[in-house]
Formats: structure tokens, sequence, C-alpha cells
């Protein structure tokens, strides 16, 4: 059986080994029902290229990750 094994790869230089770095945070905003400010705590995740240090969202692999899926979608293996 035959398999297609495609990687997502860095833009800058090809590589394919990435670490994940999370980033976190606190949103104040005030709300109109009340004089204290309210707070989200966020994680933003961030994927960081090992080989040049090129930066990815999870959002800018998956856009990646689709294109190949559409690119193989009616590909016939043998």
């Amino acid at each position: 059986m035959d398999v297609i094994n495609e990687f997502f790869e860095c833009k800058e230089c090809g590589g394919r080994d990435f670490h994940r770095n999370y980033h976190f945070s606190l949103r104040f905003h005030s709300v109109n029902f009340s004089d204290s400010l309210v707070y989200d705590r966020l994680v933003d995740e961030v994927y960081q290229c090992n080989n040049c240090k090129t930066k990815y969202s999870i959002e800018e692999i998956n856009e990646v990750l689709e294109a190949i899926k559409a690119k193989h979608k009616n590909t016939a293996l043998e």
C-alpha cells in the first residue's frame, strides 16, 4: 500500500522541526454594569522553527495543512 506523507515546512528554510511556545497574558476591559475592570486570561500558542527561528501561529499552520489536504484530495494511490 502506497502512502503520501507531506510535512508542514518552514517557508524560510524548509525546516520541519518546531518548538511550541506559549505566551500568557491578562486582558483588562471595562463593562457597563460595574466600575471594576474585568479580565480575561489569554494563552497564545506559537510555533518556532528550530533552524531559523521563524514563528508561525496555529492558524498559519492549519492553512498550509488544509492546502496540502486539498492538493491530494483526488490523488490516486497505486
